[in-house]
């Protein structure tokens, strides 16, 4: 019973990645590393702490959301406090708007980053 509550660090990271909407090469890119190379860390079981960190930091979640992360919880989270509209307002962190929030806030980042990259090559090619 014990191994059913083992923590999967990789496939949290795969879930997280896929709820975010981010592609393995996205996430390579990010990395530094080949899109092969995300797909074997997200079939590992424990990933070391620097990588896990410089996973997180990609993603935009701490390491510690990754390592707790847990789909079953969350999902309950949402169906109980939604499934009857007669309850009572019950305000509690939700991880995925958190997710999606971060997520929102690297699309932005990343969209300036390549309007900046842009503007760079332009005014490289001006000045050839």
């Amino acid at each position: 019973m014990a191994a059913a509550n083992k923590i999967h660090e990789g496939h949290n990271v795969k879930r997280i990645r896929e709820i975010l909407g981010i592609k393995q090469d996205a996430l390579a890119i990010d990395l530094e590393i080949t899109q092969q190379a995300v797909s074997l860390l997200e079939q590992k079981e424990t990933i070391d702490a620097p990588t896990l960190d410089k996973v997180a930091k990609a993603l935009g979640v701490t390491a510690d959301a990754i390592r707790n992360f847990n789909e079953e919880a969350t999902f309950n989270i949402i169906s109980n406090n939604y499934h009857d509209h007669s309850s009572s307002v019950n305000y509690q962190f939700n991880s995925i708007e958190k997710i999606v929030e971060l997520y929102q806030q690297k699309m932005e980042l990343y969209e300036r980053m390549l309007k900046e990259k842009n503007e760079l090559i332009d005014k490289l090619m001006q000045n050839k």
